[in-house]
């Protein structure tokens, strides 16, 4: 201002300042249904605001160096399968956003779920900022004033959008969360130790636990930076509680590797599903990877395209291998073990582990 300069902050990222609601005594919401419904009453529909016709630049552009000189891009192209999934910039989440609404729109509601389909795939764009959560629900009322998609559909993707927003308000309020537990209690909790877990970390990180979904989740987020929501919570779920390792690890691996790495979202998600964030998923709420790809993945469609090792497996014995019969395995070419390994953890006993870890917490 001293220099004659007027800053003008919008609140665009989210669709409305996380200071401005809170709950009829001031605090901040830490369940996500009352925190939708202040949200949807504060600013049921976000103006969006329409892009300038010119944008002047400097008369004088200052000295720089060429984007080729800074060597941005890794050697060797391990980031090549990324672009398979999407345009960067603008444009590109524009195209993804239109592709989408005329397309997985129809359907989201049921088909959301499906680790094989049915994703929006705008969540890098919108952690990169090259479009806004305004911009997607302005699209959204368009389609429902054309009929292009039923209600039940722009309803449910409305409300991922508002569980964004529930995660970018939990980071401004509790600034500490990515690293630190919400909820005081599991700073106690009996994780197992580092030199312990080290090996089943490993393991995870790199596809290669024994269980179908969890390893093609992995090898999906390796190959191309990105991994659907259900696998994640499913691959989140895995870590922590039937190898009892801490969250902080899974979450700093996400960090790493993920397309649409953003802290606020990153952290909501390994909270809820550690059962020590906001409107956390109950510690008790163990997936069974198996039971959730034989609802999700049936045809074995997702699992065959990241597992190619598996892929002669029949649907129903590719989501736990090591179920089926010799002469199964044998038909398809596939020596456990070998070919694929054993699971590194028995899921019964893993997840007797993880609750009797939780009852000891409680107990302190």
């Amino acid at each position: 201002a001293a220099r004659g300069i007027e800053a003008q902050c919008r609140d665009d990222a989210p669709w409305h300042a996380p200071e401005a609601l809170t709950t009829r005594s001031g605090q901040p919401y830490r369940v996500f249904t009352p925190f939708w419904r202040a949200l949807r009453a504060a600013r049921a529909e976000p103006p969006v605001t329409p892009a300038p016709r010119r944008l002047p630049g400097p008369a004088h552009p200052p000295a720089s160096a060429a984007l080729a000189d800074l060597d941005l891009l890794p050697q060797p192209r391990w980031d090549r399968q990324f672009y398979a999934d999407g345009v960067p910039g603008e444009e590109g989440a524009l195209q993804r956003l239109a592709a989408f609404v005329d397309g997985e729109l129809a359907g989201y509601r049921t088909q959301r779920e499906m680790p094989a389909g049915g994703s929006s795939r705008l969540s890098p764009h919108l952690h990169f900022g090259e479009i806004s959560a305004r911009q997607i629900l302005a699209a959204l009322r368009r389609a429902q004033a054309e009929q292009r998609a039923p209600e039940d559909d722009i309803a449910a993707f409305e409300r991922q959008l508002g569980w964004r927003d529930f995660a970018h308000y939990l980071l401004e309020h509790f600034p500490d969360t990515p690293t630190q537990p919400l909820n005081p209690a599991f700073v106690q909790f009996p994780w197992r130790a580092a030199a312990d877990y080290a090996a089943d970390l490993q393991a995870w990180q790199r596809g290669q636990t024994g269980i179908p979904l969890v390893d093609a989740g992995m090898r999906e987020l390796w190959a191309s930076g990105w991994m659907h929501n259900r696998v994640r919570m499913v691959v989140a779920s895995f870590l922590t509680k039937h190898l009892l390792i801490p969250w902080q690890e899974g979450a700093r691996w996400f960090w790493d590797t993920l397309v649409d790495a953003d802290l606020a979202n990153n952290t909501l998600g390994w909270q809820w599903v550690a059962g020590c964030g906001a409107d956390a998923a109950p510690y008790f709420r163990v997936f069974n990877p198996v039971l959730q790809s034989q609802r999700f993945d049936p045809r074995g469609i997702y699992l065959r395209r990241w597992l190619p090792e598996l892929a002669r497996l029949p649907d129903r014995a590719i989501h736990a291998p090591w179920q089926a019969p010799p002469r199964q395995l044998a038909a398809a070419g596939l020596r456990l073990g070998r070919d694929y390994p054993h699971p590194i953890v028995d899921l019964a006993a893993g997840r007797q582990r993880a609750l009797a870890a939780y009852a000891a917490m409680r107990a302190r």
